[in-house]
């Protein structure tokens, strides 16, 4: 029987690699701290998935409006802003929820809202009724896009600054649901556009949209609630009957309710001018 041939060394007199449990600590030490540069690099340059999506369906959503409305859908066109609304609400609580804030995510969210509350509900405007107007009706238009576009970046740079408890004027997406409420309202009930009153007040209110975004009015943001802690009973009780009404007729109910809060924070102001109270959204910034 042939005898075997001996093992022929791969490594070429080269010492045997060390098991990774026969590691010093040194090695160890180096190891991590790559870990932790890679984890700080893709946590600086990375994406977060989760509050990024509702994002972009929210900006999906005010495309979908623009192009319904360029399709005579105006109903629908309405209804895609109002669901952008809820989107856009989510993307910045579950951010907050997950802890996945970033600067890309408030960057994209402006940008975004920009599409589905400045140029969407001005477009649509536009091409419901208000292209009737003539020159007047793309200049309305044009003031409640540009009033949106300078409300955004106030309030980008204007983060940290104001009082949370309050909006220095008025919500871009509570301007474009005044605007939206205002076409679902009169397509749901079959409002003939032939009234020659209805362009007149379609201007009157995107003007109004348009230049209440960019005053310094308070008005309530909501961010002092938090959902962490117990309410009273009464508290669910009237959120089932806002359900309820709204349910019951959403065009009518939902462009009440945004009606008043449209008007809600030059009431505030004239309050707290009677009382001799300083403006609660510039309070803290003249103290800055």
């Amino acid at each position: 029987m042939a005898a075997f041939k001996p093992r022929r060394n791969r490594m070429n007199g080269a010492p045997p690699r060390a098991f990774r449990r026969n590691k010093s600590a040194q090695d160890v030490g180096v190891v991590e701290t790559r870990r932790a540069k890679r984890q700080q690099f893709l946590k600086k340059r990375g994406i977060y998935l989760l509050p990024n999506a509702f994002t972009t369906a929210a900006l999906f959503c005010g495309f979908f409006a623009v192009v319904q409305a360029m399709n005579v859908r105006f109903e629908i066109a309405a209804i895609a802003i109002f669901v952008a609304m809820v989107l856009d609400g989510m993307d910045g609580r579950v951010a907050r929820m997950t802890h996945t804030q970033s600067a890309f995510g408030e960057q994209f969210d402006s940008l975004s809202d920009m599409v589905s509350f400045g140029v969407a509900p001005a477009l649509v405007m536009y091409e419901w009724v208000l292209k009737d107007l003539g020159r007047w009706g793309w200049l309305a238009a044009f003031v409640y896009c540009s009033g949106a576009a300078l409300r955004l970046a106030r309030f980008n740079t204007n983060v940290g600054v104001v009082d949370k408890r309050y909006f220095q004027g008025l919500p871009s997406p509570a301007a474009a649901a005044l605007i939206a409420g205002f076409v679902w309202l009169a397509t749901d009930n079959r409002v003939p556009l032939k009234l020659v009153w209805l362009p007149w007040v379609a201007f009157a209110l995107t003007i109004y949209a348009g230049v209440t975004m960019v005053s310094n009015a308070p008005f309530y943001s909501g961010k002092a609630l938090d959902v962490r802690y117990r309410i009273p009973f009464a508290g669910v009780l009237l959120i089932v009957v806002a359900f309820v009404l709204v349910s019951s007729d959403p065009p009518v109910m939902l462009f009440c309710l945004f009606v008043l809060y449209g008007f809600s924070g030059y009431f505030w102001w004239v309050y707290m001018a009677m009382r001799g109270r300083p403006n609660p959204a510039r309070s803290s910034q003249r103290d800055h």
